[in-house]
């Protein structure tokens, strides 16, 4: 069973109208958080992040309005195709923090060998998060909340901080009410960046005892369900 973490959206903008020449995250908490992890891991870049930005394919759309679109999906999706095929990687649990959660969502409807998502904080649906902000709809991108549900063998972990002002946890709660096999954390005392260190190992070790390895997709169907999220 593979790990596959993925980065926040960054720093899209500088500040409102002006665009950043260069989205990557200043302090990756996806990294930190891999360091501790024992378990075969994956940090999964973006399109045009990590000094790509100057690339002659890549322009500020890859990370402002379609930091989520259908290119940029696809494009993280044959990348990890091609380590799937590398490696031989049969099972993948995909982790991913803000607009991570919203690529792992996007992601996992795309790949044969996703058996768990695992959001922190995650925007899904990004409708709902702009007209909460006031931000410009982000058009072009993909919105897990508009997508069909994930199938049933695909589980859900998806936890939030009870002070997140980015995604309150009302709106993540009513994102997946439609989706199956879903559960949400609540989490004390934590906001939408800092403060995830402290509850990773624990979070690893739900991971651990949810999803235990598997070796065929079949498997993954003899599990008890997931209890849904309550109303």
């Amino acid at each position: 069973m593979w790990h596959v973490y993925i980065e926040g959206d960054g720093i899209p903008w500088i500040r409102r109208q002006v665009i950043a020449a260069d989205p990557t995250p200043t302090k990756p908490l996806m990294l930190q958080l891999m360091a501790q992890d024992d378990q075969p891991a994956l940090y999964l870049g973006r399109p045009c992040y990590h000094k790509m930005n100057n690339e002659p394919a890549c322009n500020p759309w890859f990370w402002t309005y379609g930091r989520y679109s259908e290119r940029v999906v696809d494009s993280m999706r044959a990348a990890l195709a091609f380590l799937i095929r590398k490696h031989a990687i049969s099972s993948l649990v995909l982790i991913g923090h803000s607009g991570g959660g919203t690529l792992a969502m996007l992601l996992a409807e795309r790949l044969p060998e996703a058996r768990l998502v695992v959001t922190l904080g995650g925007n899904l649906d990004i409708d709902a998060w702009t007209d909460q902000h006031g931000y410009t709809a982000l058009k072009g991108s993909l919105n897990p909340a508009r997508r069909p549900p994930l199938p049933p063998t695909v589980y859900q972990l998806h936890y939030v901080g009870k002070n997140d002002n980015n995604v309150p946890p009302e709106m993540l709660a009513a994102a997946i009410k439609q989706q199956q096999n879903a559960r949400m954390f609540v989490l004390d005392d934590l906001g939408h960046q800092q403060g995830w260190g402290k509850y990773w190992a624990k979070i690893l070790q739900t991971i651990r005892t949810v999803l235990p390895t598997f070796h065929r997709p079949t498997d993954i169907a003899k599990q008890p369900a997931l209890a849904p999220i309550d109303d």
